[in-house]
């Protein structure tokens, strides 16, 4: 699975989050739904990742 910075991800924890940085092809950093209404900043791997829902936009 190809996880880029900005791309929307869903855990498997069942939250949706989105990745705020890239470390390697397998750690990131990402803003996680804590709450319907509150997100927190955590570490994870690419085994935390349940698939990718959007992928960010790029520009050339």
């Amino acid at each position: 699975m190809q996880v880029n910075e900005y791309d929307g991800v869903l855990l498997k924890d069942g939250r949706e989050a989105i990745v705020i940085e890239k470390f390697d092809d397998t750690h990131f950093m990402v803003d996680a739904a804590q709450t319907a209404e509150e997100w927190g900043i955590i570490d994870i791997t690419i085994e935390d990742i349940e698939k990718v829902t959007t992928k960010a936009r790029t520009t050339k």
